[in-house]
This record gives C-alpha cells, sequence and structure tokens, in this order.
C-alpha cells in the first residue's frame, strides 16, 4: 500500500507540475510577481499532495524567528520540499541553485523568470564573486536569500558537510542576520527513489544569528545550532514512525 501511494503521489508531483507550468506560461512575459504567484501556487499544491496522498504530514514552527526584510536563508537538505517551503514563509525568496537546473522544462524558465541565483557546481572564485553580486541585487529590493550550504540533498543520519564559503561570502557581503532552518524531511521523503513513508514532516526555523559576526564563529554557531536541531527532529520523526533504527554519525543520537 505504501508503494503504491508513494507512486500515486510522485506521478501526481510530476503531473501538477506539467499542468500548472502550462497554465502559469503566461506568466513569461509578465510581471515578476505574478511567476511568484504561480511558484507559491505549486507549492501549496505540493504540501496538499503530500497529506492527502502519501500521508506526509507538514508543520513549520519558528515562524516568529524570521525577521522583516532580507536575511539570509540557510537550510538543510533533505529532500525537493525543502525548496518550495521558503516560498511558503517567506515574501520573496531568492534561491541559490545549480545552475544545470535551468535546463529542465517548467523549473528552468520559472528559475530565471523570478531571479533565482544559477551558480557553477566547480565553485570558483568566480563563480563565488558572481552568486555575491547577483545576492546583493536581491537583497537591495529587500529579498531573502536562500541557501543550501551542503550544496545537495544529504540523507538523515549522514555527517554534516557544510560548505563554509559560499554562506560567508553571503554572511559578510550582505551583512544580514542568518535564519537558520532544520528539517526531519529525509524520513518520510528520502533523498532518493520514490518511496515515501508516512509521518510528520517538520520544519523548524531557528533563532536568527545576527549580522555582524566573526566569520568562524558563525559557522561554528551555525552548524552547533542546525545540527542539535536536527538531531532532536529526526529523533521526533523516527518515534512517530515506530522505528527505532539509530541515527549514526557527528553530531547524532
Amino acid at each position: 500500500m505504501m508503494q503504491l501511494r508513494s507512486l500515486l503521489f510522485v506521478a501526481y508531483l510530476y503531473g501538477t507540475m506539467a499542468l500548472m507550468g502550462s497554465v502559469f506560461v503566461i506568466g513569461l512575459v509578465l510581471p515578476r510577481r505574478f511567476i511568484m504567484w504561480g511558484i507559491k501556487t505549486y507549492a501549496g499544491a505540493l504540501r496538499w499532495g503530500m497529506r492527502v496522498i502519501a500521508g506526509m504530514e507538514t508543520e513549520i514552527r519558528g515562524l516568529e524567528h524570521l525577521p522583516d526584510g532580507p536575511f539570509l536563508y540557510v537550510g538543510k537538505h533533505q529532500c525537493m520540499f525543502d525548496i518550495f517551503v521558503p516560498f511558503i514563509v517567506t515574501p520573496d525568496p531568492a534561491i541559490v541553485m545549480k545552475r544545470e537546473l535551468l535546463w529542465y522544462p517548467f523549473l528552468g524558465w520559472y528559475a530565471l523568470k523570478s531571479d533565482m541565483i544559477p551558480i557553477d557546481r566547480a565553485g570558483t572564485t568566480r563563480t563565488l564573486r558572481r552568486m555575491v553580486s547577483a545576492a546583493k541585487d536581491r537583497a537591495a529590493i529587500g529579498r531573502q536569500i536562500v541557501i543550501f550550504p551542503e550544496g545537495t540533498r544529504k540523507t538523515p543520519g549522514d555527517a554534516p558537510e557544510y560548505h563554509a564559503a559560499g554562506v560567508v561570502a553571503l554572511y559578510k557581503a550582505l551583512d544580514v542576520p542568518i535564519v537558520p532552518v532544520a528539517t526531519n524531511a529525509g524520513l518520510c521523503w528520502p533523498a532518493h527513489g520514490t518511496l515515501r513513508r508516512p509521518g510528520r514532516i517538520v520544519y523548524e526555523i531557528l533563532p536568527a544569528i545576527p549580522a555582524g559576526l566573526d566569520r568562524k564563529l558563525m559557522m561554528k554557531r551555525l552548524e552547533a545550532e542546525m545540527e542539535t536541531a536536527v538531531d532532536a527532529l529526526l529523533t521526533e520523526g523516527l518515534a512517530v514512525q515506530g522505528r527505532t533504527k539509530p541515527v549514526q554519525g557527528p553530531h547524532r543520537v
């Protein structure tokens, strides 16, 4: 039954993306706010499908910790839905994303129209400069900059692999607070494969880390606070699912 519901959800996921992508295609010639509204609408539809079709409830905690204006949203990345959460909780997100995603139908078109921040995988000095320049332009008009510092989806329990260069460069250049966002999403929606497990996915928005800290202190605090919150959410999620498999790795319970 779980596998059937998972396959139905995957069909819904991509079918709705194609349908809504076609409906909102007119937005490619309209002001950017129309496309942003379309992405937010899809995020809501995806959240509904997660609950109704696959039994994946979603809970967002800590909304009171979101500052006004621009800030740096730094998220843990375990599943595809992570990239849609900023569209639910922030007014105007700009996501740092892999440039190759621009070649995907609908996804790439809307990323360009909505002024996301595509970067090369190589992570060269030139890539950092371009990312920072683009982020400054977005933040200057009040947008929230979104980055996933591990760069790719991780399996719950994996040892953390934070790529500090991008986060530090943005933090220093933008002079805005960092808002860490922890999750246990991978317990229900694994990074790979089609299986989806019923359960409660939690996104926890942590208290902001203020601008202006020493970069080493900031990264140490970011990783410690993020991983501590993730550990607690994984333990909570496993209990809800009735699973006892231990979570391994540094900073793990």
